[in-house]
C-alpha cells in the first residue's frame, strides 16, 4: 500500500485573502493530490480570509481546517499540526507560497525511489506576484553535502519539503520557537539518523517580497539565533566553537540594514540568472466549483 501524505499549511492575520486562494489552489491542482489538506490557522484572522478558508473547505472535502484561539508562533502553530496530521508523510507548504503542479507527484517518487526520510527541492523566489521570478535558491543535493551545510546554516528549503511524519515525531517534533523551528527540526531529523536529499528541479515559487526580508533581520532575532545554535550543539550538529563562529557571522548577517541585506541575500542564496520557465499558477478562487 502507497504511503499517504497530509500537506500541512499553516497561516495567520497576515496573508491576505488573494495570497491564500492561490495557496491552496495550487495545492488542490496537484498531479498527485494529498490524502489530507490540514491548515492551521495561528489565532483570530480577519473575516475575509475566514470566510475564504471556509469557502475552501466546503468545495474541497479533503481540507481540514484547525483554528487555534491566539496567535502562537509558527513553531507552536507547526507543533499542532504535526499531531494532528494522518498521513506517513508532511509536505509543508506556506500560505503565500505556491506549489508547482507536480511537486507532490515527484517528491513522493524520490522517496519511494531512493526510500528517503526528508526530500526538498530548488525554489523560484518571487517579488509581488509570482510571474515576477526574481531567481532560483538552489540547495545542496546529496545527503552528505546537506549533513555538511547543516553546520552553517539550514541546507534545505522549508516550503518545499516532505518529510517522514512518525520519526519527526519520535525526534520530539517542531520546538516551541518561534523562528527557524524547521531548521532545529531537520537537524535533529539528521542526527537520528534520516536520510535526505533535495531535487535540483524548482518545485515551489517562493514569496521573497519586502516580508521575508524584514523577518529575517533585527536586532531582535539575536536571541533567536542564539537559542538555534544552542540547541544544534546539543543535537551534536555543531561543537562550540563552530557555534561561535556562526553566531559572529550570522548574527553581522541579522544586524546590518535590510535594504543591505536583501543585496547579500542575493548574492548568497539566489542562483541562475536565467529562472527556468514558470508552469502556469493556479488562479481559480478555492472557493469555485
Amino acid at each position: 500500500m502507497p504511503p499517504t501524505l497530509t500537506v500541512l499549511m499553516t497561516t495567520y492575520h497576515g496573508t491576505s485573502v488573494e495570497e491564500l486562494e492561490r495557496s491552496v489552489a495550487s495545492i488542490t491542482g496537484q498531479t498527485r493530490p494529498p490524502d489530507e489538506f490540514l491548515v492551521v490557522v495561528d489565532g483570530p484572522v480577519p473575516r475575509a480570509l475566514d470566510d475564504a478558508l471556509a469557502a475552501a473547505a466546503a468545495a474541497h472535502p479533503g481540507i481540514r481546517v484547525e483554528r487555534l484561539p491566539r496567535n502562537v508562533g509558527s513553531g507552536l502553530a507547526s507543533a499542532r499540526g504535526l499531531e494532528l496530521a494522518t498521513g506517513d508523510f508532511v509536505a509543508r507548504h506556506d500560505s503565500d507560497d505556491v506549489s508547482l503542479p507536480h511537486r507532490l507527484e515527484r517528491e513522493m517518487e524520490v522517496i519511494a525511489a531512493h526510500d528517503l526520510d526528508l526530500v526538498g527541492s530548488a525554489m523560484l523566489e518571487f517579488e509581488g506576484s509570482p510571474d515576477h521570478v526574481v531567481g532560483v535558491r538552489r540547495t545542496p543535493r546529496t545527503h552528505d553535502q546537506i549533513a555538511a551545510r547543516m553546520r552553517l546554516n539550514n541546507p534545505i528549503n522549508n516550503p518545499t519539503v516532505v518529510f517522514r511524519r512518525r520519526l519527526a515525531l519520535d525526534v520530539g517534533g517542531y520546538a516551541d520557537l518561534r523562528y527557524m523551528q524547521d531548521y532545529e527540526l531537520f537537524a535533529r531529523l539528521l542526527a537520528a539518523g534520516a536520510r535526505a536529499e533535495n531535487l535540483d528541479e524548482p518545485l515551489v515559487l517562493f514569496n521573497a517580497g519586502q516580508g521575508m526580508i524584514s523577518r529575517r533581520g533585527g536586532w531582535r532575532m539575536l536571541p533567536y539565533e542564539w537559542d538555534v545554535q544552542r540547541r544544534l550543539r546539543d543535537t551534536g550538529t555543531i561543537g562550540t566553537m563552530l557555534l561561535a563562529r556562526n553566531m559572529v557571522v550570522r548574527g553581522a548577517f541579522r544586524v546590518i540594514p535590510p535594504t543591505l541585506l536583501k543585496r547579500v541575500y542575493a548574492v548568497l542564496f539566489r542562483r541562475g540568472a536565467e529562472p527556468p520557465p514558470v508552469p502556469p499558477v493556479p488562479s481559480v478562487p478555492p472557493g469555485a466549483p
